[in-house]
C-alpha cells in the first residue's frame, strides 16, 4: 500500500528530542491567558494530538471551567503542609501518562514544600526534557528582571518570579491581549474577581495608568521573543547578515540591595540592543558585616538569574579595578549607581567617577540614581 504524503513527511522530518514550549503571556489577571491556552488545547485535540491538563487554575470563572472540563486532566498530587492539604501538579503521573501536549497554568507558581521541584517552571522544564510539548501562562510582571520596574509602576512587589533565562527557552509566545478599558469593564461585571473585590482592585492595581504601562511591557517582551525566533531561523538557513560588533554592558554593584534595580536596568538595556551583560563587584574589604555579605549574595544571585556574567575582583581602588575590567573585557557601556547625594560622600563618589574616566578607554557611562537604603 503506498504511503500517504503525511507518512512521507513524518519519515523525512527530523526527530524531535525536546518538547516545544509555548507561552501565553498577559499583562494582568483577566486578559484571557488561560482561555486562550485551553482553546488551543482543544484545537490540537480535535486534530488528533494527545493533550492532557497538568494544572489549570479556573478561579471559579465559568468560561474556564467549561473549557477545562472538555480536556483530560491528570489528577494532582495531594500534599500536607502545616496541617492543611494542598494540591500540586503531579509530574510523575504526567510522565507516566506520556502525552504529546501538557497544559501547565501559572508558570511562576511556587510549589508547596515536599513537591518534586520548588517552582512550577522547573516542572515544565522536566516535561520538555521528556519530549512533551507544554502550553503555559504567565503575566509579564512575573519576569524577574521586570520586578523593580513593576514595583515602581504599581507599588506592588511581585514575590513569585521566573528567571529571565527561562524566557530564553520559550519557542513560541502568544500575547493574550485586551485593551485596559475592556479589562476594566470585565472587572466591573465581576468576570475576573467577585464584585465585592472589584472596586478595590480598580482603585489599586487595575488603575488605567498601571494597565497601560504593564501592557507596554508585555508587548515589548513578545517582540523580543519574536526577534529571537527570527534570528534563529535566519541563522539556520544561512541568511544571517555579517555579524556586527556586539555591545557589552557592565553594571558595577555593591552590597546595597538597591543594586538589584541597577542590574535589572542593565539587563533590559542589554536585551534592547542584544548585547552581553556583565556584573562587576569590586571587593575593597569593606563589606565584612554578615548582613552585607547576605545582600551581596542576593544581588549576585539576582544577576545570575538574569543571565549576567558575574565577576568579583579585589582591589583598593574601585575606579582602577573597573577601568582594568573594562579594558580587559572590551566593555562598551558601564552603569554606575548614584546614592551618595550630599556632603563628603558625594565628593568621594564624583572623585571616583573622575578617576575612572581618566583611566578607562573610550566607553559610554550611565549614572543611574539609586534609592538610598
Amino acid at each position: 500500500m503506498p504511503k500517504t504524503p503525511e507518512q512521507w513527511l513524518e519519515e523525512v522530518a527530523p526527530k524531535k528530542t525536546r518538547g516545544v514550549f509555548k507561552l501565553f503571556l498577559g499583562y494582568a489577571p483577566g486578559v484571557g491567558k488561560t482561555y486562550s491556552m485551553l482553546s488551543e488545547a482543544l484545537r490540537r485535540s480535535s486534530r488528533g494530538e494527545d493533550v492532557v491538563t497538568g494544572v489549570v487554575e479556573t478561579h471559579g470563572r465559568a468560561s474556564i471551567v467549561e473549557l477545562a472540563a472538555r480536556i483530560e486532566t491528570v489528577s494532582r498530587r495531594q500534599l500536607e503542609y502545616k496541617g492543611t492539604t494542598f494540591e500540586e501538579m503531579d509530574v510523575d503521573a504526567i510522565l507516566a501518562r506520556a502525552p504529546q501536549v501538557a497544559l501547565v497554568d501559572e508558570l511562576a507558581h511556587t510549589n508547596i514544600d515536599g513537591s518534586r521541584h520548588h517552582k512550577r517552571y522547573e516542572d515544565v522544564l522536566e516535561l520538555l526534557d521528556h519530549n512533551i510539548d507544554v502550553l503555559s501562562t504567565m503575566n509579564v510582571q512575573h519576569i524577574e528582571s521586570l520586578g523593580p520596574t513593576v514595583a515602581q509602576i504599581t507599588g506592588v512587589q511581585v514575590r513569585e518570579t521566573v528567571p529571565d533565562w527561562v524566557m530564553q527557552r520559550v519557542e513560541e509566545i502568544v500575547l493574550a491581549d485586551v485593551t485596559p478599558q475592556a479589562l476594566q469593564t470585565r472587572m466591573k461585571r465581576g468576570d475576573i474577581y467577585p464584585v465585592e473585590r472589584a472596586e478595590r482592585a480598580l482603585s489599586h492595581f487595575f488603575r488605567p495608568g498601571n494597565l497601560i504601562a504593564l501592557r507596554e511591557l508585555a508587548l515589548r517582551q513578545v517582540t523580543q521573543v519574536v526577534d529571537r525566533s527570527l534570528d534563529a531561523f535566519l541563522a539556520k538557513d544561512g541568511i544571517q547578515q555579517a555579524p556586527a560588533v556586539r555591545e557589552r554592558l557592565a553594571v558595577c554593584i555593591s552590597s546595597n540591595p538597591a543594586a538589584q534595580s541597577l542590574i535589572a536596568r542593565g539587563s533590559r538595556m542589554a536585551e534592547g540592543i542584544r548585547g552581553e551583560l556583565y556584573v562587576l563587584y569590586v571587593d575593597t574589604g569593606r563589606d565584612t558585616r554578615p548582613e552585607d555579605q547576605k545582600t551581596l549574595a542576593e544581588n549576585i544571585r539576582f544577576a545570575e538569574n538574569l543571565g549576567a556574567k558575574v565577576e568579583r575582583v579585589a582591589g583598593n581602588s574601585v575606579a582602577a579595578e573597573v577601568a582594568k575590567f573594562v579594558r580587559g573585557n572590551h566593555i562598551t557601556q558601564v552603569i554606575f549607581g548614584r546614592s551618595a547625594r550630599t556632603g563628603m560622600q558625594k565628593l568621594l563618589y564624583l572623585s571616583a567617577i573622575q578617576r575612572f574616566l581618566q583611566n578607562a578607554p573610550g566607553v559610554d557611562v550611565h549614572i543611574i540614581t539609586q534609592e538610598v537604603r
